[in-house]
């Protein structure tokens, strides 16, 4: 009987596992070295594991031009089916979104979304061309890009038109639109995308995708494949512990403040050195702002400002300047978090609130904290025989001008310019060659 209700289970069992899947993965926001690394780690596993698809869901202001070069090398290499579905309702496949919506084997997007401004932030024009430079490229048909703009520049900006134009003619997508949205940073709804040819599918939402997608004929590099997508089961790829722990530290505002803590960190083990756990946590904050500064686009000389803001206002709390260096040190701290990244992209800077926060607790604290370790170093001692002046002490026997007294529990030599009976309460005035000058208690109350 057990065993064939066994049999009965494995053969109910039979069809589900049978049945075929598509892998789901998700963009949600910022493009960086972590989301790039989970998309071409599971891209490439994908070629093994062989699902019906890879459904990529996206909602990104953008990201880093060499992690979004590497999730498309992935993509245009697939064997297997790559869509991008820009969705739920409001996402946006902004920027590096819009190259990688043009390199996916299938586009959709979701009502109420939007896509395009593609031109690389870094590369846009800094000046506009003269009036007579403007008329003159009118006339001969040009589309001379940023002719304000440096050669590098526009060196640039003429790289991404092509990358995009390429990707749109092998997908068979709006060519002339894809270079506006680089060129002049252009933008489409959904439904003005799928009317221009950029996206082939509106859906509502994975359902509806998944039905629009059945029977749809892709091409692929190995050939044409034709999607049967009913009764698809979907299997969610997260990212695993350690490409979420780059995605973490990746982002501006984790690398700034495991910095700033890396440095207060060694700064409080330098200046009161205990058991070493501020030192140590120090040093690994330190190591692992390293590691994402390694991954970010930074500036060497906001780093170099920072650091310099920190040196003045540590300077200010232990020689006061009547706030000069203190001042210089502020103003450099800001300038430093404003530069530390260098791209234009608001997904890859440091956030305004974050650096009022953290300047104003930096000023604070290092003024407070070196401030008390001043105060602390020009206390008065509390050991040694500089710290028994000023305290009681009785004579064992008469001081006349010598003799001995106790002193916090010790027989000490003392003398004293006044005759003072044995048993007799006096004052330690000072410390001379282990002698102890005392005066009487009554005397000194005088």
């Amino acid at each position: 009987m057990y065993w064939r209700m066994l049999l009965l289970a494995l053969l109910l069992s039979m069809p589900a596992l049978a049945q075929e899947r598509y892998w789901q993965l998700e963009i949600k926001g910022a493009i960086g070295p972590g989301i790039s690394d989970y998309l071409v780690t599971e891209i490439n596993q994908a070629q093994v594991e062989r699902p019906a698809l890879v459904l990529l869901t996206m909602d990104t202001p953008g990201g880093l031009y060499s992690a979004t070069r590497d999730i498309i090398s992935a993509i245009l290499e697939s064997s297997v089916p790559v869509v991008v579905y820009v969705s739920p309702g409001g996402a946006r496949a902004a920027s590096a979104g819009t190259y990688i919506l043009y390199a996916s084997h299938m586009a959709a997007m979701a009502p109420g979304t939007h896509l395009g401004a593609a031109t690389p932030v870094q590369m846009m024009p800094t000046g506009t061309p003269s009036p007579g430079e403007q008329d003159k490229n009118d006339q001969e048909g040009e589309a001379s890009p940023s002719p304000g703009g440096s050669a590098m520049e526009r060196k640039s900006l003429n790289d991404a038109i092509a990358y995009l134009r390429s990707l749109a003619q092998l997908r068979g997508r709006n060519v002339e639109w894809a270079e506006q949205a680089v060129r002049d940073a252009a933008t489409l709804t959904a439904r003005e995308a799928l009317e221009q040819n950029v996206i082939e599918l509106l859906a509502s939402d994975i359902s509806d995708l998944l039905q629009q997608l059945d029977g749809r004929d892709i091409s692929l590099k190995s050939g044409s494949v034709t999607l049967a997508t009913a009764g698809l089961i979907a299997e969610q790829r997260r990212p695993d512990w350690r490409q979420q722990f780059i995605i973490t530290i990746s982002n501006p505002n984790i690398a700034y403040l495991l910095m700033l803590v890396g440095v207060y960190g060694l700064l409080l083990e330098f200046y009161s050195p205990g058991f070493g756990v501020s030192g140590v946590t120090g040093a690994i904050c330190l190591l692992l702002a390293m590691l994402s500064l390694q991954m970010l686009p930074f500036n060497m000389v906001g780093l170099g400002l920072l650091a310099l803001g920190l040196a003045l206002m540590v300077t200010e709390g232990l020689s006061p300047s009547f706030g000069i260096l203190g001042g210089g040190g502020l103003v450099a701290f800001v300038l430093g978090s404003v530069l530390l990244f260098d791209t234009p992209d608001e997904a890859f800077r440091v956030a305004w609130p974050f650096i009022a926060a953290f300047t104003t607790c930096s000023l604070g604290l290092i003024l407070v904290v070196v401030r008390l370790l001043v105060k602390q170093r020009r206390a008065a001692p509390v050991s040694g025989a500089s710290a028994m002046v000023g305290e009681h002490a009785m004579t064992l026997t008469t001081l006349d001008p010598d003799g001995t007294v106790l002193v916090l529990g010790e027989r000490w030599q003392a003398h004293s310019s006044t005759p003072v009976a044995a048993e007799q309460t006096v004052i330690v005035m000072a410390v001379r060659d282990l002698v102890l000058d005392v005066k009487p208690v009554k005397e000194t109350r005088e």
